[in-house]
This record gives C-alpha cells, structure tokens and sequence, in this order.
C-alpha cells in the first residue's frame, strides 16, 4: 500500500511516497504551481501511477499548537484532495519540518540554488516518514 506526502505550500507543492510496505518516505517531486497550471491533475496522474491509496497533508501548525491562514489553506486543501480523488487523505502536524530539511542540505553542503529546488521534496519525505513511524506496524 503506497502513502502519498504532500507538503501544500502557496508556491510548490513538495511531493513524497512511501515504498510498498509503507516503512520509508521518499522525496519524489516538487510541483510548482506557477509553472503547472493544472497541479491536481498532476497529483491524480501520480495517484494513478504508483497506486496511492492514501495521502498525508502537512498541516503547519504554530508554535502553540493553534492554526493559523496557511494551516487554514492546508485543511481546505485537504478536503478538495479527498473530493477529488475519494481517498482518505489525513493531517499530520509539519511543524519544523521545513527547518530539518534546511539543515539537513545545509550540513550537506547544497548550494542555495539547488536547496530551493529540492526543500520542498524533502521536506515531505520528513513529515511523510514521521507518519509511517507513528503507525503501528
């Protein structure tokens, strides 16, 4: 069963998938939603191409734990994922994911041209696999 990870930003969309077993997270893509125009047709082409049979949201969450306007789009995403699609589709808490992928390609020594390409993805690896370690196995 393969779980999808997306990390719902107002510019790109980092896109993650799980292997078979639902045990690691991948980076698989960064979709930029001012060059795709059309960004869940092509979330719905990736579902169909690796079986998706459910999808994880990064909900962005401040500090104290209350939702703020990004979150807020997050939720509304969500539910037009799930309208869409007929999936389950659930929220995970992102809090700092974005920050660990950060350092991650900073202790990597990415250049800054190539972090932005690629913080997205990774950041949806990290709250993806956050995910699959809270499920019982």
């Amino acid at each position: 069963m393969r779980i999808m990870g997306l990390d719902y930003g107002e510019r790109r969309i980092g896109v993650s998938m799980s292997d078979l077993f639902g045990w690691t997270a991948q980076g698989l893509e960064v979709i930029d939603r001012k060059v795709v125009a059309d960004f869940m047709a092509r979330i719905s082409e990736l579902v169909r191409e690796y079986g998706v049979e459910e999808i994880v949201v990064g909900l962005p969450k401040n500090m104290n734990g209350t939702i703020g306007p990004s979150g807020e789009n997050c939720i509304a995403f969500a539910e037009s994922l799930k309208q869409t699609l007929d999936l389950p589709v659930r929220l995970w808490d992102e809090r700092l994911t974005t920050v660990a992928a950060e350092r991650a390609l900073l202790e990597a020594d990415v250049s800054r041209s190539k972090r932005k390409k690629v913080i997205d993805k990774m950041a949806s690896a990290i709250l993806l696999q956050g995910y699959l370690d809270s499920r019982p196995k």
